[in-house]
């Protein structure tokens, strides 16, 4: 009896450990962290056809934002190579830097493509994913049904560039001369908030 009693102990015992051992190979991908996609295959490919982005089309003219004419990233909406400062010329931009992963970045995008649809053509809303996860990046656009001009930036050379605080999400404000009005190192609930915050950089 004792024997059997013995054997169904074990039994469970290592069922517990395997179990223990299967949870524990399920790590989350950390912040910052590439789940192995790369810029480029099938699969990026796919999942560009699905976001179904706009382009990251260049300017109406200027020489854009001083700080990032040498700056140059992907756009996500096909993968092609930007020159940002040529992108940004000769608009009032709105450039909003999040990641995939940035619980707030996720509340505040849709927000985002609700103020580009009621601003119009006056202002251009563009977001500036930081994370070197291209295919997440474009999975939670999805998921959101978020269609705005979207940088690929892994590097967060844009960041950098501008002098952003390290948080997400961010939002600087561009000049249609193409100088930083504002930078806004929070988020954003509402598209009233947004506008505001917008209007309240006086350019």
């Amino acid at each position: 009896m004792r024997t059997r009693w013995t054997v169904a102990v074990l039994v469970v015992a290592a069922a517990l450990v395997v179990g223990l051992v299967v949870e524990l190979r399920r790590e989350p991908v950390p912040p910052g962290r590439s789940t192995g996609v790369t810029s480029a295959g099938p699969d990026l490919d796919h999942l560009r056809e699905r976001a179904a982005l706009p382009p990251c089309r260049i300017g109406p003219g200027g020489a854009g934002p001083s700080a990032l004419r040498d700056v140059t990233v992907e756009c996500a909406a096909d993968g092609a190579p930007v020159d940002v400062a040529a992108m940004l010329a000769g608009r009032r931009v709105v450039l909003n830097l999040w990641a995939y992963w940035c619980r707030p970045c996720r509340e505040e995008l849709p927000a985002l493509a609700e103020y580009q649809r009621r601003a119009g053509p006056d202002v251009t809303v563009v977001t500036v994913h930081q994370d070197d996860n291209a295919a997440a990046g474009l999975a939670l656009l999805t998921e959101l049904g978020v269609q705005l001009p979207t940088l690929q930036d892994g590097r967060r050379a844009v960041a950098a560039a501008l002098r952003v605080p390290n948080v997400m999400p961010a939002t600087v404000v561009l000049a249609v001369d193409g100088s930083v009005a504002r930078i806004l190192p929070q988020s954003f609930a509402t598209v009233e908030e947004i506008a505001a915050a917008v209007e309240g950089s006086g350019r």
